[in-house]
């Protein structure tokens, strides 16, 4: 049998900025409420089109899930680990908060915890996955700009939007091979 790959795809077109993505990850996954810290987040708008036809663009993002993440090579206590269906996670335990898997990380999807003194950042929320659910972040996306699903199958959500749309990955040059694949 073949492994899972999980991805999200995303369609940025559809964001409105209205941050129930992060809310509902920091509120699944008890992210520190008061804190900075976030384990997903909506970048920097950007202004489309001419005055006054004027439109703007969000780009959700967070852990990219790496195919090749270069948090996991420089942990020296291998608290960074990637499971079978290439989530990337980090054993809390393991931590010894050095930090250098934020360092390493060129999407900046890492934070100290100080609650759980380790860091921090996206599961794909394998607790809900393992249990039949999609992330909270999809789940209560009202435009549904994320759309989880494996890649290894063919006849998933995922794998139809890649083979009917184009698409990018941020920071290709990386060599990161990252699995949060948006939408042209």
């Amino acid at each position: 049998m073949k492994n899972k790959r999980f991805a999200i795809v995303l369609d940025t077109r559809r964001c409105i900025d209205c941050k129930a993505c992060t809310v509902a990850c920091k509120a699944e996954n008890d992210v520190p409420l008061g804190s900075e810290n976030y384990r997903n987040w909506v970048g920097e708008e950007k202004l489309r089109g001419q005055y006054p036809n004027l439109g703007q663009s969000f780009t959700p993002c967070q852990c990219q899930h790496c195919g090749n993440p270069p948090c996991a090579h420089v942990c020296p206590t291998k608290a960074t680990e990637v499971n079978q269906d290439g989530i990337v996670h980090v054993v809390a335990d393991k931590c010894i908060g050095c930090k250098y898997c934020m360092t390493a990380c060129p999407y900046n999807a890492r934070y100290y915890n100080e609650e759980i003194e380790a860091v921090d950042k996206c599961t794909f929320c394998t607790h809900r996955v393992y249990a039949g659910r999609e992330p909270a972040c999809v789940e209560t996306c009202p435009t549904k700009v994320r759309v989880f699903g494996d890649l290894n199958d063919p006849s998933s959500e995922v794998s139809k939007l890649l083979t009917k749309y184009p698409s990018r990955v941020l920071k290709e040059s990386q060599g990161t091979k990252p699995y949060l694949i948006y939408i042209i």
